[in-house]
């Protein structure tokens, strides 16, 4: 079926200004008639849409700013050509750093843009009051959308909630991070209460991918959840509200994709399954330049079957993999695998990763590189380190490439299955070796979001839509909120829902499963989160949300063990460092507020522990 996508803005309206916030809108008509026809004030309101694909576009996905929040989170990390631009992880970020600046600009850009579209909707003279309310709200959301990336990032920006005609009186200063909250719970409060918004729209409806009433529901859950960990008040009174927005939503017929059985999970996130039931809210993608997925690309690697091959920017962290539990709810332990595993340097460790039947010049190679060739077997090596994949949750395999599993990727537009072995020979013949873009390096790989077969054969054009929001996400947050409220065998039905849709053993069916308690269950929750969101550019705002992400992202937690912090970063899958990320200090989980902001508007103050 033919999609129907949402307009491109551009091609009708362009916004510019040059000042560093997107504040005045100029068009390529006189703004008053913009706001005089109907048709044009449809495009003003589709334009607050096309920013989603400024994030998004193949234009900017190698800008320095323009780095998925996942790579920030413990998830994963990037590859050696981007870790730099990472300058909360990376430790050289200072407020003069484009990151942080062009962020603040992309966010604020949502905010200036709604405001147009709220302030002047009401004046289109050709437009029926229904379709008044209805893109108002849309607006509203939208401006939410903007302000709470920012206060997640920032923690406290200035408020403008009207229309900015000029502007050098945009000037105000940091409202506080409460302040703004409930500013964006009031946004999101009218869009749940507008009568013109519909419950959701349905697969096939050429307005898919728009703002309902149920993806507001689920973005005021999130809001009310953020009050409960951030406002310094009794979490309980936002923890309840939260709750009733997301069980609100299993009213509008949500629900869990299971259409594929025990391959349910892989096969959700497929250009068939992207109007399925469980999605709430996603950037619509289509096989256009600028707008399809770029995570075919980013995820995927050499023999993922488009032009040239994808770059395997985004590499799964080692500590993540081994976080998954075995397949009947025990905690994975290499020495379970390899008695010694502890024992070895991560050098060491590599000669469990060779492929078998190794010449004589690649044994030669590990040696030097240190592996403890001494435990090398010839004929079962590979066998032997599969099984430590084998025999885990279901979603590891159909989430991550592990080593000598298979990819069914493609070259030169004839599909092949491919293994990820070590060393690498050839891609180009049998067996066929996974190529990389790091070839002299063995990372875990992304299967999530990377086409397979010939799939999608364009770079940059890959049909699947951009997933911000699924109903899964929404059933771990109720579990979430009922375990804080002290309803934690509620909790755990919810999660077992999840898991069992992956084909994983079920919570108190085992005394590995068996929950222990109020505090127990919310670890369990967390790590359903990385298990069913991983990659999904959910987690950094889960970490920060929690108050786990210093610890989670800096410190190394792999091979079984809690290293000391600025210990983490980019590793071969056996624990090898390629780099390691350094904080500056506690300060980092908020970002600073940019320096030419500061420059144009002196009454913004600056976040503690960064100096201009």
């Amino acid at each position: 079926m033919k999609k129907t996508i949402i307009s491109i803005f551009a091609a009708v309206i362009a916004l510019s200004s040059c000042q560093s916030l997107d504040l005045v809108s100029t068009y390529q008509v006189a703004s008053s008639n913009v706001w005089g026809k109907a048709t044009l004030a449809r495009q003003a309101v589709n334009g607050i849409y096309n920013e989603f694909y400024t994030r998004s576009s193949t234009t900017v996905n190698e800008d320095n700013w323009n780095v998925m929040y996942e790579a920030y989170s413990s998830v994963m990390d990037t590859d050696k050509n981007w870790y730099e631009n990472q300058k909360v992880c990376y430790g050289n970020g200072t407020p003069s750093s484009g990151t942080f600046s062009e962020m603040y600009k992309y966010y604020y850009t949502f905010v200036f843009r709604a405001n147009d579209a709220i302030t002047h909707i009401d004046q289109v003279p050709d437009m029926d009051a229904s379709e008044k309310a209805k893109l108002k709200a849309e607006a509203k959301f939208l401006r939410a959308y903007g302000y709470m990336n920012l206060n997640v990032l920032y923690r406290g920006v200035p408020l403008y909630l009207e229309y900015i005609e000029d502007a050098s009186k945009a000037n105000r200063p940091r409202s506080t991070e409460n302040e703004v909250w409930e500013a964006i719970i009031k946004d999101l409060t009218d869009c749940v209460e507008e009568e013109a918004l519909p419950d959701r729209y349905l697969a096939g409806s050429q307005d898919y991918g728009r703002v309902s009433r149920g993806v507001a529901l689920a973005y005021r859950g999130q809001a009310y959840q953020w009050m409960a960990a951030r406002s310094g008040e009794d979490p309980r009174h936002y923890i309840e509200l939260a709750l009733a927005d997301y069980e609100a939503l299993e009213g509008l017929g949500y629900a869990l994709y299971t259409g594929d059985g025990a391959n349910s999970f892989k096969t959700l996130l497929k250009p068939a399954n992207e109007q399925c039931d469980e999605m709430i809210f996603a950037i619509r993608c289509t096989q256009t330049p600028g707008m399809g997925n770029p995570r075919a690309v980013l995820f995927g690697n050499r023999d993922t079957g488009v032009t040239s091959g994808a770059w395997n920017n985004y590499i799964p962290n080692p500590a993540y993999v081994e976080s998954f539990e075995n397949a009947d709810g025990s905690k994975f332990d290499w020495e379970d695998y390899l008695p010694g595993w502890n024992d070895m340097t991560p050098e060491q460790r590599s000669v469990f990763f060779l492929r078998n039947e190794m010449t004589d010049n690649e044994k030669a190679d590990m040696t030097e590189y240190g592996a403890d060739m001494s435990r090398y077997q010839s004929k079962s090596n590979e066998s032997r380190i599969q099984a430590a994949y084998d025999n885990r949750d279901p979603r590891l395999k159909m989430a991550i490439i592990t080593p000598y599993s298979v990819y069914h990727g493609g070259i030169a537009g004839v599909a092949y299955d491919f293994t990820l072995r070590w060393p690498y020979r050839a891609d180009t013949k049998e067996p066929r070796d996974v190529r990389t873009d790091t070839n002299s390096m063995y990372y875990y790989l992304w299967r999530k979001y990377v086409p397979e077969g010939l799939e999608n054969t364009i770079r940059w054009v890959y049909e699947q839509d951009n997933i911000l929001c699924r109903y899964a996400e929404i059933l771990l947050r109720r579990a979430e909120c009922l375990n804080e409220l002290d309803r934690t065998d509620e909790a755990v039905a919810l999660v077992n829902m999840v898991r069992s849709r992956a084909g994983h053993i079920l919570l108190n069916t085992n005394s590995y499963t068996t929950v222990a308690g109020k505090d127990d269950m919310r670890e369990r929750i967390r790590n359903e989160f990385y298990w069913e969101l991983g990659g999904e550019d959910s987690m950094y705002f889960n970490e920060l949300r929690w108050g786990v992400w210093l610890d989670r992202k800096f410190r190394d937690r792999s091979s079984g063990n809690v290293g000391e912090m600025n210990s983490n970063g980019l590793m071969q899958i056996w624990g090898s460092k390629t780099y390691t990320w350094y904080a500056l200090g506690d300060y980092v989980e908020a970002w600073p507020i940019p320096a030419k902001e500061r420059e144009m508007n002196p009454s913004l103050t600056q976040n503690p522990g960064w100096n201009d």
